[in-house]
């Protein structure tokens, strides 16, 4: 490999007590993140969308493919149209498709088929992951795309959180219409939906914990 390829990676180097201190506000800032489904209509500055996808644009991915699309949508109309098909699919899982175990599960969200939060929302953000390339009419491998996609989210979400707005990740399913209403390509596949805005006044969100760190964490040796 030719290392005139690469460029010398700089960053800020901090100390010690620095990186405990910035872990710990990182930690407590975003443990403060939840999923809202009661928006505000108020709108914002779309330079705000683009500043969140910018940062989600940074994620690493399969070969630097970056196989995302995020297609944002604020036509009242289309919008419409989202949350009805979105509706009828969900009213079919909810009624027939979903096991019982599921919709178990779900009680403590308080959830049904309505989606009234696609319209509400100011703005929505369809992420479709691209499974190919069509370049000069042939078709170029993309790698680890699910991922990248899932990875690009979550760069979205915290960056979402940290612009002081809330989202909800929603995934009706199936999602083909998305593509569909959109118009998008063949080689793009719908991954998600997310609504994007302020909390109504008085939106309220279930009353759940988080696993505590001890379970979602191993260390392969003790500290010494």
């Amino acid at each position: 490999m030719k290392r005139e390829k690469f460029i010398k990676y700089s960053t800020k180097v901090i100390s010690s007590e620095e990186q405990l201190i910035k872990s710990a506000e990182f930690y407590d800032f975003y443990s403060k993140r939840r999923s809202i489904r009661e928006f505000s209509d108020k709108h914002f500055e779309r330079k705000i969308i683009e500043n969140i996808i910018a940062a989600a644009g940074t994620a690493p991915s399969g070969a630097n493919k970056q196989p995302w699309r995020f297609v944002v949508i604020d036509d009242p109309k289309i919008k419409y149209e989202i949350r009805t098909a979105a509706e009828e699919e969900e009213k079919r899982n909810y009624e027939s498709r979903f096991p019982a175990e599921w919709k178990e599960d779900l009680e403590p969200f308080g959830t049904d088929w309505h989606k009234n939060f696609i319209e509400i929302a100011p703005y929505i953000i369809v992420v479709f992951k691209i499974d190919y390339e069509l370049i000069a009419g042939k078709i170029k491998k993309n790698y680890y795309v699910n991922e990248s996609v899932g990875i690009a989210v979550g760069f979205l979400l915290a960056a979402i959180h940290n612009a002081g707005l809330c989202a909800l990740t929603h995934t009706p399913s199936p999602m083909s219409f998305l593509r569909t209403i959109l118009n998008r390509p063949k080689n793009e596949t719908p991954f998600l939906l997310i609504p994007i805005g302020l909390p109504a006044e008085n939106a309220t969100v279930p009353n759940i914990s988080r696993k505590q760190l001890s379970e979602i964490i191993n260390f392969n040796r003790e500290e010494t």
